[in-house]
């Protein structure tokens, strides 16, 4: 824990005199270094009950642990974007529960149980070419799916079977991104794989994302992944594609859809080529400022158990989540969920569903 310590004191003092803050300057104050620097705090907990009294919420990554409060995560984040011809960066530190299921192979991965993780880092620089060319290389979030690791950018308080199981969470590698006009842009990718940080194979992973906003209501995200994901295996290449679309069609209502789609050679063991896919949509109106609500239902097929573990698994969810805002970031989401399997795969394999009811809170500094 010293070593951390000392590591992310050493980290601050950098980031300061990159940003040629001085440390003795008594006129500045704390939102003005904190503004200076880029820092920010994010703090995320809650309460989720099981209604059959299970002390598991199964299929539930993020929010496992049934009938008990639980930190969720505790983020630290230094952010700089980085204006043409200059450099930027982005270093995210993370603790708590969440940080248990997002370690990186390589990164901390040997001890399931760390409740700390270095989530992102890197340092990206906008060449002065047309738009902007920006070059990114380090460790950062994925950039598929519609849901994000931290709740508070998410429209409901638990996370999609999709984002549990469909794809990675973050990439360590390169990207080159490039806006070439206000509707469409594009990054390319360079990659370790899916969740790894140190290359568990001699093979690198390709990945697109290309956006496109026909209208300031509406988008359109096209994300690709291809290559070897499995250690030791240089050959068998992993496919995904993430469609996510939203759309607002009248005020302060929002509908998104996110779709995936993906295969893997023989990652079950069954000897054939597997694929998990599914499809989830989103409702979501604001009330007034301080009130909105969200509906969201999915379908997760996962027809060799190559990502859930069972066979022929075809998972499907309602969750319907309020969120109301107490004051200035701070967050509050009451939430209903009701799970359900074509298998037994509930409550130690009794059971084909489970119900459950949560509490989060979310605040940002």
């Amino acid at each position: 824990m010293k070593k951390v310590l000392a590591v992310l004191t050493l980290l601050v003092l950098a980031v300061f005199t990159h940003t040629g803050v001085s440390l003795a300057d008594s006129s500045l104050s704390a939102g003005d270094i904190k503004n200076a620097i880029g820092m920010s705090i994010y703090l995320q907990g809650g309460f989720t009950g099981n209604l059959q009294g299970n002390d598991t919420n199964d299929w539930r990554v993020f929010d496992n642990h049934g009938n008990q409060f639980s930190l969720d995560l505790a983020e630290l984040q230094f952010l700089k974007a980085p204006a043409v011809g200059q450099v930027g960066y982005k270093l995210k530190l993370a603790a708590g529960e969440t940080a248990k299921d997002i370690h990186s192979v390589g990164l901390g991965a040997s001890n399931p149980d760390q409740p700390f993780d270095l989530t992102e880092a890197y340092v990206n620089y906008t060449v002065p070419v047309g738009s902007g060319l920006t070059l990114q290389l380090g460790k950062f979030v994925t950039f598929t799916g519609e849901e994000v690791i931290e709740a508070s950018g998410d429209y409901n308080y638990s996370r999609s079977f999709l984002f549990n199981y469909a794809i990675p969470f973050t990439h360590t590698g390169f990207m080159a991104g490039y806006t070439f006009s206000p509707k469409i842009s594009a990054n390319a990718y360079i990659l370790n794989g899916w969740d790894v940080a140190s290359g568990n194979n001699h093979s690198q992973t390709y990945g697109l994302s290309t956006t496109v906003t026909p209208s300031s209501a509406s988008s359109l995200v096209f994300n690709f992944l291809y290559g070897p994901t499995q250690a030791q295996d240089n050959h068998d290449n992993r496919f995904l594609f993430d469609w996510v679309g939203s759309v607002s069609p009248v005020k302060n209502l929002t509908v998104a859809v996110n779709t995936d789609y993906a295969t893997d050679k023989n990652l079950a063991g069954l000897g054939e080529d597997d694929k998990w896919y599914g499809i989830a949509g989103y409702v979501n109106y604001v009330f007034n400022d301080k009130v909105s609500a969200t509906i969201r239902g999915e379908e997760f097929m996962d027809p060799q158990g190559a990502r859930t573990g069972f066979a022929g698994q075809h998972l499907k969810e309602v969750t319907i989540t309020g969120q109301y805002t107490l004051a200035n970031n701070l967050l509050l989401r009451p939430e209903y969920r009701h799970d359900w399997s074509n298998q037994a795969s509930f409550n130690s394999n009794t059971k084909k569903s489970q119900d459950t009811l949560a509490l989060g809170v979310m605040y940002t500094w």
